[in-house]
């Protein structure tokens, strides 16, 4: 899966968005852990929304690898 994310360094730290996933931030003391601090982000975004999913009885919930 390929997303967007907005990076910038601010105060001697690199930080990150995701603008498609409200709310999903996070900084690193390098650029190579603000990648590995996005990737945990991202995952736990995606977790969380998809506990809190009201699926209906007559639709699936099911999951894409892209």
């Amino acid at each position: 899966m390929k997303i967007k994310v907005v990076i910038w360094q601010e105060n001697g730290v690199w930080c990150g968005s995701v603008p498609a996933l409200p709310g999903c931030h996070t900084w690193g003391e390098s650029y190579e852990q603000l990648q590995e601090m996005l990737q945990d982000a991202i995952q736990g975004w995606l977790e969380v929304a998809s506990d809190r999913a009201k699926i209906e009885p007559e639709k699936q919930l099911v999951e894409l690898s892209l």
